[in-house]
Parts: C-alpha cells; structure tokens; sequence
C-alpha cells in the first residue's frame, strides 16, 4: 500500500491538538473548583504539544516527564495552563492534571506509530483515537459543568452570589449551613409535597401504560387481523405533532370536563404520550420471542390471556422494565402539560414546583437546590437500573 503520511507529522499534530484540549479542560476545571484564574495560552500549548508528540514518538524521553516539564511551564507564564493570582496548592495541581492529561493521553493515542512513512490505516487509527479522546472530553463537559454549576450555586448564600456570581468553589466552613437551600425549600416552599406527588403520579403513570401497551404490542407483534401493518407503522405518528399544538384544544377539553387543575386529569393525559413510545418498544421484543413457546402453551389448553401471563410477561420481564424506566422518566420530567392545568399549589408536581421558584423574589440558590431535587433521584434511579434497560432496549433486537 502507498505510504502517503508521515510519523512526524502526525505526532505533532495530535500532541498540539491534545494539549491545547488538555489545557483548555484543566484550566476550565481548576477556575470553577478553585474559584482562581486560570486560563489556556493557545499558541504556547499548540507549539509545546507538537513538541510533546514528537518526544513521545521517538521514546527518547519518557512521556510523563517531558509532559510534567512542559506543564510546569505554566507558574511562570510560558506553559499552557496560566495562573493569575492562584495559590501555590492550586498550581501544583494544575501542574499535575496538565502531566497526567497529556501523558495518558498521548501515550494512547500515538501508540504504535512509526516515526517514517505511514499508510493511511496507521494514519487514520491515530486520528480516529484523537477524536475518540476529544469526544470524551467535550461531550462529559457539555453533560458535568452545568450540573456542576447547579449544585456548586445550590449550596451558596445570596451573599455569596452578590459577591462573586461566578465563583463555583464551595466553602466547607460553612458546615451543614451549606445546605440550607434545601432545608428552606422542604420545610417553606413545600417541596417534599411536590416529590411525593410527582413520584406517585409518575407511578400510575407506568401502571397505565404497561395496562394499554401490552395486549396492544402483543396484538400487533402476534395476531393477524386487518390493518395490523398499518397500525405498526403509524405507532410513533403522534410524535409528529408537537405538544404546543395540542395545548390548547387539552386546555379547553380539560375546562369544559372541570378536569383541570386535579391529579386526575394529569394521571389521565400522561400515558396519553408514554403509550406509543411503549407500544413501539415492547412489539420489537415480543416480536423477537420464539412463537414456539407461546404455540406449546395454546396447545396444552392455555388461553391467549393465560399464555400473556403465564409464558410471554415473564420472558419480557428486561422489556418491561426497561419501558418502565423510560415512562417513569418521562412523566417525572414532564412540565408543559402540568404547567397548563395545575393551577393550586398544593396538587403541583415537582416540575411545576420548580417553575414557582423562577422568580425575582426568590434567592437563585434556591431555583438551583429545587432543579438538583428534580435531577437527582431520577439520575441515581437510571444510573441504578441503566443495565436493565439496556438489555431490555436490545434483547429484541436479534430474532430466534
């Protein structure tokens, strides 16, 4: 195969890229952690990382020092990483992120490369390994700073946010006064009535679903009868039509039946949106069941609700709690429909609780501390179950 790119080049080019992303990600991470002024030097990072790939490439210097020396750089103005006014803990720390970041980094990344000619294979292996790198890094910031940021400001006082709205550091002699926000909000703004009604509501949410959505996926995923390919198909269509459109003919129905502004209309409207999502995961999976265990079943007398209960629910127990999770996500987090039909604060789920907050008389720490009370339980509850729903979400990807 012709060798059309070179080792050199390639080194030089990932390890600028690298580390200008390395600086940028720790200066970025030690600002908000510390609250001091850090900052990337763009240039400098670019021409010291070529020069860092190119050490690395050659493995004449070991790469976690000559990554060390080059972050090191940074106390005295030259490096990638600057500090303005950071004590000497937070340098050295930097310092050491900086190193750590570049080695292991570029150590992966420019493993197995020659220092000569290279086939586009090695070449686009290396690149495709910068980019995997990249990708971790960008997109765990898009997901963690705000989240930082959300709990960093839950935890101050207006004070400190008067005084500096963009110090994200926390301030541990504070003691357990720093989660006063969340006290506030559970004793004075009734949060923990939100919660409650939420989770409960959220709960029948799943209980009607699954009600509606299995017999309907079993029919389409196993009986014959006119339109059932049309059906299946058009399963997903009332996601084509945006729930702003439907707003308003909800909110005049709703008036008219005097079912505004009560638990029950929003248990009624919630799995109105959850029951096509469900219909459409759980016909894939009933569809991947063997039809060979459900005939044994019919053929030893069970009927075809008997053989639902008895042979296919228990088969479709990953499915099933997969749709449960994802339905209980979605009505937890739901916040048009039960910002325009709950009025009365005391039937308002947590969504519309938060809302109430967004005002100018209410501190801003305790927007955040409602916003991390939302997040919170449903992450740690998706993070807790994440490997049943993934087996569900591909268990009927394979037939047989």
């Amino acid at each position: 195969m012709k060798r059309l790119y070179h080792g050199h080049i390639t080194a030089a080019l990932i390890g600028a890229l690298w580390t200008l992303t390395a600086a940028v990600t720790v200066a970025v991470a030690m600002s908000f952690v510390t609250g001091d002024a850090f900052r990337p030097a763009g240039l400098v990072s670019l021409v010291l990382g070529a020069l860092a790939g190119i050490a690395a490439l050659y493995g004449r210097l070991p790469l976690a020092a000559a990554s060390l020396v080059v972050a090191a750089l940074g106390p005295v103005g030259i490096g990638p990483v600057l500090s303005q006014g950071a004590g000497t803990v937070a340098q050295a720390v930097a310092v050491l992120a900086l190193a750590a970041a570049i080695a292991l980094g570029l150590g992966g990344m420019l493993r197995g490369l020659g220092t000569g000619a290279l086939t586009r294979h090695e070449f686009e292996d290396a690149v495709i390994r910068f980019l995997t790198g990249f990708g971790y890094v960008f997109f765990t910031a898009i997901v963690f700073i705000p989240f930082y940021v959300m709990v960093m400001t839950s935890l101050k006082n207006q004070q400190q946010l008067v005084q500096n709205p963009l110090d994200f550091s926390l301030d541990l002699s504070q003691g357990w006064h720093l989660f006063d926000s969340y006290v506030e909000l559970l004793t004075r703004f009734n949060f923990g009535s939100y919660l409650w009604t939420s989770f409960y509501i959220s709960v029948l949410t799943v209980l009607l679903t699954l009600a509606f959505s299995i017999p309907g996926a079993y029919a389409v995923a196993r009986l014959r009868f006119r339109g059932a390919a049309v059906f299946s198909r058009s399963i997903l269509l009332i996601y084509m039509v945006p729930m702003i459109v439907l707003a308003l003919p909800i909110y005049i129905g709703y008036s008219m039946l005097g079912l505004r502004n009560s638990i029950l209309g929003i248990v009624l409207i919630y799995p109105v949106t959850t029951i096509p999502v469900a219909l459409y995961m759980l016909q894939g999976y009933f569809r991947g069941l063997p039809a060979e265990v459900e005939e044994a079943g019919l053929m030893d007398g069970l009927s075809r609700l008997q053989v639902i209960w008895k042979i296919t629910l228990p088969l479709s127990l990953p499915a099933l709690a997969s749709v449960s999770l994802y339905v209980f996500m979605i009505a937890w987090n739901e916040f048009l429909l039960a910002f325009m039909l709950l009025d009365d604060p005391s039937k308002f789920t947590l969504t519309r609780g938060i809302a109430s907050l967004n005002s100018s008389e209410i501190p801003r720490q305790h927007l955040m501390a409602g916003a991390v009370i939302a997040t919170v339980p449903i992450m740690v509850l998706f993070l807790g179950l994440e490997r049943f729903m993934t087996r569900g979400l591909t268990a009927g990807s394979v037939k047989g």
